[in-house]
């Protein structure tokens, strides 16, 4: 599958969330060609302000592949990772990060963002990580718009 396939079901599962009241965020980890995970932000199911979807991703694929050394695999996030994500990509050792919005979207949408991007983020702190920015972007913003069509919108 290509990076636009991995994202189109990143945006599924976003799709996804956002009909069950949660958040418009949705990543994907792949290893190789294989899936490893698909998920979505369950911030408010959860409780948690930390399960944005890509921790969710790294969580489960860790548990899915019994290691928290996800080396080779490839993260796609509808939306730029904040730094915390940021953080928890480059620890689980990801070798690439592919996203469609920009953290400057989510924040136009209402969300509280630290407005660091991640390509200066990575930079700044030596991480190795491969990041490709506008995978899908006119259709990973416009998961913002349906998100706040929906009467079960909350920022945070």
């Amino acid at each position: 599958m290509t990076d636009a396939e991995f994202m189109g079901l990143a945006i599924r599962k976003a799709e996804e969330g956002i009909g069950a009241g949660q958040s418009p965020f949705g990543a994907v980890i792949v290893r190789g060609e294989r899936l490893v995970v698909a998920v979505h932000n369950t911030v408010w199911r959860d409780g948690d302000p930390t399960a944005h979807a890509e921790v969710n991703a790294i969580r489960q694929a860790a548990r899915a592949l019994g290691t928290i050394d996800l080396s080779g695999g490839t993260i796609y996030s509808t939306c730029e990772p904040c730094p915390m994500c940021l953080g928890a990509i480059h620890w689980a050792k990801l070798k690439r990060l592919v996203y469609g919005a920009t953290i400057e979207d989510a924040a136009t949408a209402g969300f509280s963002e630290l407005r660091i991007r991640a390509q200066r983020l990575a930079e700044m702190a030596g991480s190795s990580l491969h990041i490709v920015s506008g995978c899908l972007p006119a259709q990973c913003r416009s998961l913002f718009a349906l998100w706040k069509q929906s009467a079960l919108a909350r920022a945070y």
